[in-house]
């Protein structure tokens, strides 16, 4: 109140005195003033020293809920909002902060909530990634269930504690997700707009579904110096320079792992897998060609996983060719990272058979007689 007494005061003394600084009135420059110091008596009377507390649930409101919205229906692999249709209660917690120069007196409010949304009509195989606010959410960050929407699907159990056994539906024929404790802090103190990847079958007119008969695939491209590796590696040309280079998608495991959780998904049919490694030819009479490993640069190295393919290291395997300054090909897989696959493929309950591959690396212009026609 005295901010508003002080300011309205200071106008008008300073407006009666007339004449301004720098172009600016005195009327401006007198409410300055006055508000400055109503300002101070203002924090004296009404305690500066109280704790603020910020981001309560007093104005959170769930969103994206509607009754009578239409299920969606997809097929294939598509990317869908998700529905809020069961909220528990917000949970708040006060985090002590502290003011500038290390005073005390500042909190901070986190929210937690759990919840269930609706995806679409089930039954799906699965989902895959997960947008929040449109911004990729790592699938592992988060205490998620899915339920596909088949019709034995039973009630999730946290909804069933909170509503009673009575009162907790199964949402049969519908998937949904239930997240348990989301922390909301890190959203602004709200709920996201959450949107999911749904896979689901076309429903077929076939003695069996193509995804159940499917019983064998190839794991390709059979190139890349860790692509086969489930090991995260870090790429380092540097003291301080270096980058994940097996880890490219929003499940923050290797791309190896969520490739055999993708192949679960949607192959469930799938008992061997072949694991394609290449290595390299130079030329295209059999006679002259020799056959090895080739690495995409020697500047480089894996920090976690050093490349060894048959007792060469980076510094003696020769590199492939390239193009525009970038490697053509993807360096052969090091012998590591074919062993981490061969593991990981049959703790996944899968066969793997051992595929080796040559890839023809001849640039253009490089002078060699062709088999064929015997031209240069």
């Amino acid at each position: 109140m005295a901010t508003l007494v002080l300011g309205a005061a200071g106008a008008a003394v300073g407006g009666a005195l007339g004449g301004g600084v720098l172009g600016i009135s005195g009327a401006v420059i007198g409410r300055a003033i006055g508000a400055t110091v109503g300002r101070v008596i203002d924090e004296r009377l009404l305690g500066a020293s109280a704790p603020v507390e910020s981001g309560g649930p007093d104005r959170l409101h769930v969103a994206g809920a509607g009754e009578g919205d239409p299920i969606p229906r997809v097929w294939g692999q598509m990317r869908v909002a998700g529905h809020v249709i069961w909220a528990g209660e917000f949970r708040q917690q006060t985090v002590a902060g502290g003011g500038k120069g290390g005073g005390g007196g500042g909190g901070e409010t986190e929210l937690r909530v759990s919840l269930a949304l609706g995806l679409c009509e089930g039954p799906i195989a699965g989902i895959g990634r997960i947008w929040a606010d449109g911004t990729p959410l790592e699938p592992t960050s988060i205490d998620l269930r899915v339920y596909p929407g088949d019709e034995a699907q039973l009630p999730d159990p946290l909804i069933e504690a909170v509503e009673g056994a009575e009162n907790a539906p199964a949402y049969r024929g519908l998937a949904y997700v239930v997240i348990e404790d989301l922390d909301l802090g890190r959203f602004g103190n709200r709920i996201p707009q959450l949107w999911f990847e749904v896979l689901r079958r076309a429903d077929v007119e076939a003695p069996a579904h193509p995804a159940d008969v499917i019983t064998g695939v190839a794991l390709i491209p059979g190139t890349g110096e860790y692509a086969l590796a489930t090991t995260p590696v870090t790429l380092g040309s540097g003291p301080g320079q270096g980058r994940r280079i097996n880890v490219n998608t929003p499940s923050g495991r290797s791309d190896l792992e969520t490739s055999l959780d993708a192949l679960a998904r949607e192959l469930p049919g799938a008992r061997s897998v072949s694991l394609v490694v290449s290595w390299f030819g130079d030329d295209l009479a059999a006679g002259r060609c020799t056959v090895a490993p080739r690495v995409e640069g020697r500047d480089r190295e894996g920090l976690e996983m050093p490349w060894r393919v048959s007792g060469l290291t980076r510094a003696e395997a020769r590199e492939v060719g390239r193009v525009d300054g970038r490697p053509a090909f993807g360096g052969t897989p090091c012998d590591h990272s074919v062993i981490e696959a061969i593991r990981a493929i049959h703790a996944a309950g899968r066969e793997v058979m051992f595929y080796p591959f040559v890839l023809m690396d001849i640039q253009a212009g490089n002078g060699l007689p062709d088999p064929w026609s015997g031209a240069a």
